[in-house]
């Protein structure tokens, strides 16, 4: 299998790093061009590019818009990704999906596996639940990889939030009561290469699938919180006062799950790999962080 990979979606910190860790042979593509707003534009990006395989990071994440916004939602989690499986199955070439932990309600009490029953809580969670469905009845090579709590050293995330929240004020609240997989950038995007390396080494029907690809371990907001402070204050950041809060305590317009943990076995089963713990990774981007300025 020769040709580029394509990357959607070239704007998000999935794609930047997707791009920092492999400069050579990857073609990302955002909008105008790619716009799932207009998913007739992805045949001539098709055509210009002849990808040997494609990797779809974009999406709409704006969990609490999209209560108020469902048919933006659909349209870039369910319809654009739809005709994006169209042409990757016309085409003979496997499809990378990126999906959310969100499909599932949080109520299992334990990690979950890629056959647990879903049921979101939210509008995102449900366009994202119904993207995956059209890509995996749409393109036979599709691989769906669910993932967690993504942050990196650039853009907008819950970790560089906090660390700009730090610098204005000593006291937050956070809340402690939902748990999940934080899932740095940088050790999703090797994951996804790792994966597209041994696809394009020769395709097999048992590929074709859900995945769940998240950092390893687990921890709460709160958690994450205290943690990328104690990481900060290596580097001269005076770490505030953090109150553990409830869910009740921060309502928001999206119901988010308690409990998202992914169980990543499958991931390590199919294809031998399995994304380092999330401590430290969070230090890793800490430091690059700061060495950024």
């Amino acid at each position: 299998m020769s040709g580029p990979i394509l990357v959607i979606g070239a704007s998000g910190q999935l794609a930047r790093a997707l791009a920092a860790a492999s400069p050579a042979g990857l073609c990302c593509v955002g909008r105008p061009e790619a716009d799932f707003d207009h998913p007739e534009r992805l045949d001539a990006v098709f055509q210009r590019i002849a990808p040997a395989l494609v990797i779809n990071a974009a999406a709409y994440t704006a969990v609490d818009a999209a209560e108020g916004d469902a048919v933006a939602a659909l349209r870039a989690n369910r319809d654009g990704p739809e005709r994006l499986a169209a042409l990757c199955e016309a085409a003979g070439i496997p499809l990378l999906h990126v999906s959310t932990d969100y499909v599932f309600d949080g109520l299992k009490g334990a990690p979950y596996v890629e056959t647990d029953p879903t049921s979101p809580t939210g509008v995102y969670g449900a366009s994202k639940l119904a993207g995956e469905a059209a890509v995996l009845g749409g393109c036979s090579r599709a691989l769906v990889l669910r993932t967690s709590w993504v942050y990196a050293a650039s853009g907008r995330n819950f970790v560089l939030t906090m660390l700009n929240a730090a610098r204005k004020t000593r006291h937050l609240r956070v809340v402690a009561d939902q748990i999940g997989c934080p899932t740095t950038a940088t050790d999703l995007a090797a994951a996804l290469l790792g994966i597209a390396a041994i696809l394009q080494r020769g395709w097999q029907a048992p590929y074709a699938g859900i995945y769940h690809v998240a950092g390893s371990g687990w921890t709460s907001w709160h958690g994450l919180a205290l943690a990328s402070f104690e990481a900060a204050a290596r580097h001269g950041l005076e770490p505030p006062e953090v109150s553990a809060i409830r869910t009740a305590d921060w309502p928001t317009p999206a119901r988010r799950p308690p409990d998202s943990r992914l169980d990543c076995g499958k991931l390590d089963a199919v294809f031998g790999l399995r994304l380092p713990d999330w401590r430290a990774s969070l230090e890793r981007t800490i430091d690059a962080i700061f060495a950024a300025g």
